[in-house]
């Protein structure tokens, strides 16, 4: 009698393994789309948070961002701020 609660135990949760591959699959799926999301958002978020550049020129910036992509963010850390503000010259 032991052996046929064991084998039932075992078919049931079997089966419900099986039955749930498809959400974990799914999940996981999620994850990832989530995952490469944050990372194409992540150069646009610290652009928006930087002190290097402001207003029209800021916006510029997010812009290329989102419409050259990551060549654009590596040209804002070698280039921004575009022209040079008053407080960097010493006089």
């Amino acid at each position: 009698m032991d052996v046929i609660k064991t084998l039932c135990t075992i078919i049931v949760f079997t089966v419900l393994a099986v039955m749930a591959l498809p959400l974990i699959g799914a999940g996981i799926g999620l994850m990832f789309v989530l995952g490469f999301f944050f990372i194409w958002l992540l150069p646009i978020l610290i652009i928006l948070s930087s002190d290097k550049t402001t207003g029209g020129e800021k916006f510029a910036w997010v812009l290329a961002i989102i419409f050259l992509s990551w060549f654009a963010w590596i040209f804002y850390f070698l280039l921004a701020p575009l022209k040079p503000r008053k407080d960097y010259w010493y006089e």
